[in-house]
């Protein structure tokens, strides 16, 4: 056992629809989006995760999903592992309906946990 936490023993993933076809600055803003909604349910939910996520670096990974029901499955299995989820929508100004479900944040949290729920993904 560690003394201390050593490099990356928490991070936030971010799943990505891959079945909008979005431009690359609407993805970047839904990447955003679930980054910091799902960072701020983090430190309302569990402030030793993401203090430990914040003092590392703010690891973060993009991964892909082909679509709503794989997205709707990753946060049931999150929350039931009890970790922060943000499922975003988007409010339908630019490229997509309101209300379209684009990306899942998981976490931040601690890694084992999160690649339970992530780690079969591919990178984006």
């Amino acid at each position: 056992m560690r003394a201390r936490p050593g490099p990356f023993d928490y991070k936030l993933v971010v799943v990505v629809r891959e079945d909008l076809d979005l431009s690359k600055g609407k993805l970047a803003v839904q990447v955003a989006h679930a980054a910091v909604t799902a960072a701020l349910e983090a430190k309302a939910r569990n402030s030793k995760w993401f203090h430990g996520w914040m003092t590392e670096g703010q690891k973060k990974v993009v991964v892909r999903a082909s679509g709503i029901e794989e997205l709707k499955a990753l946060e049931r299995k999150a929350q039931d592992l009890k970790l922060p989820t943000a499922l975003i929508e988007d409010a339908g100004l630019t490229e997509l309906p309101p209300g379209t479900t684009t990306c899942l944040g998981v976490g931040p949290g601690a890694n084992h946990l999160v690649d339970a729920v992530t780690g079969h993904l591919k990178l984006l």
